[in-house]
């Protein structure tokens, strides 16, 4: 893995050389895991070239190279005068991460000519994943297949969609799931992910997720309700693959009983999308090119209404994944991002069906030299409960 993390740490500081920067100060909890392979509470300084420095204040038993422990963000100037490195004359923050006092303080504290903003840079570089982080991909999808084939077993009449999430968390959870997933972005709560059945599904959200869900509290507006699955009812299952570090991401459909026949139409138009992006995907496609043809797809097959939601339509068919469920690129119409060798990303064409559910699948691919690969591999005709 180290020589993995370096790699990483290459990418940003040629990315930050090229947007002006002489270093950039790092303080998030998912940009200090791509840069070094672990959590701290603290600041890790990394210059355009050279050696980085882990400025750490908790936890107090860590340790390692490069690492000297602070009580405060003033502390960290004299230590980088210290070991004869320059403090910069452009230093970038993640700005659209951390609260404006704490930009004033740090500004004040290294007293920069300009600043720029890092989270943009490392967005930029995370785009395009290392061998490990690929192999992390194949891990995560793997035990994502073998949670998903276990869930019919834990289905009971009369069940609440509520109910039946609980009985898959728990599944989700013997296979190694870590809980939480993270996501980028302000007021995007959820926990694990979503199933949606009935009307439920076509309740629109506050949040900027594909499909919404009323939940089952004001404080978190999304995803499953209490709504009883009832006979005839399809149930979407679109729970984090969060078995490592880095995401997949995969969506499936469930019957209980027999699904009215536009389900099945609208089932398998996603399926025909995914197989479309298979055939056709490859490096240099754009990504607002795929949401052209699949919003194209949708009408000329008489489901554009119901494309991504009813009343309130996503404005997006997939994105990239990685530590973050919602990675770039987006696959959006205004996008100007190309697909690239190396990126992973999840395309989800669904449709909501009022009354019945949702259908459609969703799966997670890695761009290859030659085209794409499927890394959620499983069954993607809807899947019989009872």
């Amino acid at each position: 893995m180290n020589n993995d993390i370096q790699l990483r740490r290459i990418a940003v500081q040629k990315l930050l050389a090229e947007a002006g920067g002489d270093a950039c100060l790092i303080s998030t909890g998912i940009h200090i895991y791509y840069l070094t392979g672990r959590i701290f509470t603290g600041y890790l300084y990394l210059p355009a070239e050279g050696s980085p420095v882990y400025f750490v204040r908790r936890p107090v038993d860590y340790s390692g190279e490069h690492t000297v422990f602070i009580r405060k963000p003033e502390d960290i100037p004299p230590v980088i005068k210290e070991r004869n490195m320059h403090l910069p004359e452009t230093l970038f923050m993640e700005e659209d991460q951390i609260s404006y006092g704490e930009y004033l303080r740090l500004k004040q504290a290294f007293n920069p000519a300009y600043t720029g903003n890092a989270s943009a840079v490392l967005r930029k570089a995370r785009m395009i994943k290392t061998p490990w982080e690929i192999e992390q991909f194949r891990s995560s999808a793997a035990k994502h297949a073998a949670a998903y084939s276990e869930i019919p077993s834990v289905f009971g009449k009369g069940m609440t969609d509520i109910t039946f999430q609980i009985e898959i968390e728990r599944i989700m959870r013997r296979h190694g799931s870590l809980g939480i997933f993270r996501v980028n972005g302000r007021n995007m709560d959820i926990f694990m992910g979503s199933v949606l059945t009935g009307n439920n599904a076509a309740k629109p959200s506050p949040f900027d997720f594909a499909l919404g869900g009323a939940g089952i509290h004001p404080a978190i507006p999304i995803g499953a309700s209490g709504e009883t699955i009832r006979e005839g009812n399809v149930v979407m299952v679109d729970m984090a693959g969060n078995f490592t570090a880095y995401l997949s991401d995969m969506t499936r459909v469930f019957a209980y009983g027999k699904p009215k026949e536009e389900v099945y139409r609208a089932h398998q138009l996603s399926i025909d999308m995914h197989n479309r992006l298979m055939n056709e995907v490859k490096p240099g496609t754009g990504c607002a090119e795929i949401f052209a043809w699949s919003v194209q797809m949708a009408a000329d097959a008489g489901f554009a209404a119901g494309f991504m939601g009813t009343t309130q339509q996503a404005k997006f068919v997939g994105h990239g994944v990685g530590i973050e469920i919602n990675e770039m690129p987006v696959l959006t119409p205004r996008s100007k991002d190309v697909l690239l060798p190396g990126m992973v990303f999840a395309y989800e064409p669904k449709f909501v069906l009022r009354e019945n559910g949702a259908a459609g699948i969703e799966n997670t691919y890695l761009v290859t030299n030659s085209g794409i690969e499927k890394l959620t591999v499983f069954e993607e005709n809807i899947i019989d409960l009872i």
